[in-house]
């Protein structure tokens, strides 16, 4: 691997300079992969001053409050740290006491944030990077792209669901690969910081069972001059750790941490590998367009992660993601998979193997996981038993139609795991199930000598958690989340080492989660969607004029609150912000931001 391409939020080398040196191939044929990764190896457009004010980027995400009648902030900042020349050292680590205020506090523990501040100037790539604390991942996230003048940007994430982890002595690690030298001089600067709010009275113990008892990381440890996630890759690349569970476990959640880099960053735009061959194009990214993370323990799939499709700060064209940056790409998202009905099988007191595969895998997919265990504190020794498992193979059906370089290619995928045991512990015999049922299309259309490429993509995930005793309905979890895409890129007037690049995004998260149980119902609606399109004049792989501009109208409703925002974004300028957190109608009436979420086939029809 490259020392670039590691160290990046994605490959830095152009396929379409290597394709050119290539005779084999036709220069048309680079076009379409060179247009998805360009990034700072671009020349800034319309560079301000270095004296003027640092601009400031952002996702949109709904804002994090403390419950009503919490105390805090009690803020500790727990690593301040200069990222230069890290790429292929070890990360930087601080020592992490638990702060005065956790154990000082009369209260329970309401909410705690985990904020990350930095600011870069100069010229530097995207750079992926995560943090962790004891080995447990707590944040995986991509740097913003940096400007002559300077820019600023935060991330904050909800930590609470690690407050066991937080309660103890540990060590926080943090990893951000980065080069320095004559023309890439951006240096990140960080502070890490936790915030912890607390409720004025204890809460009942059912409200405390929320989080678990003990987090185990599974993950690299260190010394490394790496990060602590494994890196997957090929297709049969499985990284996999060895770990015993308490014997008196009732409750088991994986939580996985997945990014996608170098010949994988676009994962949903890369052609079969019959195209490939049939055109020579040895340089160009393959094995399809589809990929999932597949979770094993001692072997058999307990579940899966089909992604959603985040594009980080130097994607597809840099100038969308200034200032708004791209969906998930500063917080990227987490799965979870619950292995409760499993725990028959591990409460034997040995060590099992938790593992990760990623299908299709091109290098390098960076995962690991947390696995978040509730303990029965009034028995020493819990007991189960796994009582159905359907995890039946992968369904994938791909569709290849083309002419020279020109041609369709139509992916469809379809999956189901399913999982039922029962664990008897001091609040009984609780028997749970656990299920995932996927649906996947994928439309990639190369036109026009295979200057225009055209995706349309559709990813639906379904989840659920149903836990029951002898007498009642203990929880109940519902989980639905659609992930559209739709990438249009294109170049014309290509004339020696100079083109025009234009590309179209609309992408988005279209989520409903609902609950029941003991602690009441509970529910709530997302739908966040972007709409982005730009244009680049590209001469010598600098760009020399560019246009960028995107629209975001992020809307959730639930039980425990509404937010709404409609923001609009030119060339580094908010055009509009317009936010509301009432659950009024007419608080978002009219917003869109265009999103299609038709099936991926469908998409295709109205696009020829």
């Amino acid at each position: 691997m490259a020392p670039s391409a590691a160290a990046s939020a994605s490959s830095t080398l152009l396929v379409l300079l290597a394709l050119l040196l290539s005779p084999a191939v036709s220069p048309a044929a680079a076009a379409p992969q060179s247009r998805h990764r360009l990034g700072a190896s671009l020349q800034q457009v319309a560079s301000p001053n270095a004296s003027e004010p640092p601009t400031t980027f952002f996702e949109v995400d709904r804002p994090i409050r403390p419950p009503r009648g919490s105390a805090g902030p009690c803020s500790t900042l727990l690593l301040s740290a200069t990222f230069g020349a890290t790429y292929g050292r070890p990360p930087v680590t601080a020592d992490y006491v638990p702060p005065a205020c956790l154990g000082a506090a009369g209260g329970t523990l309401a909410l705690a944030v985990l904020e990350w501040a930095a600011d870069c100037r100069g010229r530097q790539f995207d750079r992926i990077f995560g943090v962790w604390l004891s080995g447990a991942e707590l944040l995986r996230s991509c740097t913003a792209e940096p400007r002559p003048n300077g820019i600023l940007w935060s991330v904050s994430r909800d930590v609470t669901r690690y407050a066991a982890l937080l309660a103890e002595p540990g060590e926080v690690a943090v990893y951000l690969g980065n080069l320095i030298d004559k023309t890439y001089t951006g240096v990140y600067h960080a502070n890490l910081t936790l915030h912890l709010y607390f409720h004025a009275e204890p809460q009942q113990q059912q409200q405390q069972q929320q989080q678990a008892d003990l987090i185990v990381p599974i993950s690299r440890s260190l010394p490394l001059n790496d990060g602590q996630w494994f890196a997957i890759q090929n297709a049969t690349d499985v990284q996999s750790k060895k770990l015993a569970i308490p014997s008196n476990t009732y409750r088991a959640v994986l939580e996985v941490f997945v990014s996608f880099h170098s010949n994988d960053e676009f994962w949903y735009t890369n052609p079969p590998d019959d195209y490939i061959q049939a055109n020579n194009l040895s340089s160009v990214p393959g094995n399809g367009a589809f990929r999932e993370v597949v979770a094993r323990v001692d072997g058999e799939v307990v579940g899966a992660v089909w992604p959603f499709t985040v594009i980080y700060t130097g994607g597809v064209n840099p100038l969308l993601w200034r200032p708004i940056t791209g969906i998930g790409s500063f917080n990227l998202p987490t799965y979870d998979i619950d292995i409760t009905p499993f725990l028959g099988k591990l409460l034997d007191g040995k060590e099992h193997d938790f593992g990760f595969g990623v299908t299709n895998a091109l290098d390098v997919w960076y995962i690991d996981a947390n696995l978040h265990l509730w303990l029965d504190h009034k028995s020493e020794k819990t007991t189960g038993s796994l009582l159905s498992y359907d995890a039946s193979g992968l369904d994938l059906n791909v569709s290849s139609e083309f002419t020279g370089l020109d041609g369709q290619f139509v992916t469809s995928a379809s999956r189901h795991v399913s999982a039922t045991g029962w664990v008897k512990s001091s609040f009984g015999e609780v028997t749970t199930t656990f299920y995932q049922r996927f649906s996947y299309e994928n439309s990639n259309v190369f036109r026009k000598n295979a200057t225009v490429q055209i995706v349309n993509q559709t990813i639906d995930a379904k989840s659920g958690i149903f836990a029951k005793d002898a007498s009642a309905v203990l929880l109940t979890k519902e989980f639905h989340e659609i992930f559209p895409l739709y990438l249009y890129t294109g170049t014309s007037d290509q004339v020696g080492d100079e083109y025009s690049l234009d590309s179209i995004v609309k992408f988005g998260i279209n989520a409903k989660k609902t609950s029941g149980g003991n602690l009441g119902f509970l529910y709530s609606s997302l739908r966040n969607a972007q709409s982005a399109q730009g244009t680049m004049k590209v001469k010598k792989n600098l760009v020399v004029s560019g246009l960028g501009k995107t629209h975001q109208v992020y809307k959730y409703v639930g039980t425990d609150g509404c937010y709404f925002r409609d923001v609009s974004s030119k060339n580094y300028t908010v055009l509009f912000d317009r936010s509301d957190d009432s659950c009024s109608k007419g608080a978002y009436r009219g917003a869109s931001a265009k999103l299609n979420d038709q099936p991926a086939r469908r998409k295709l029809l109205a696009n020829k």
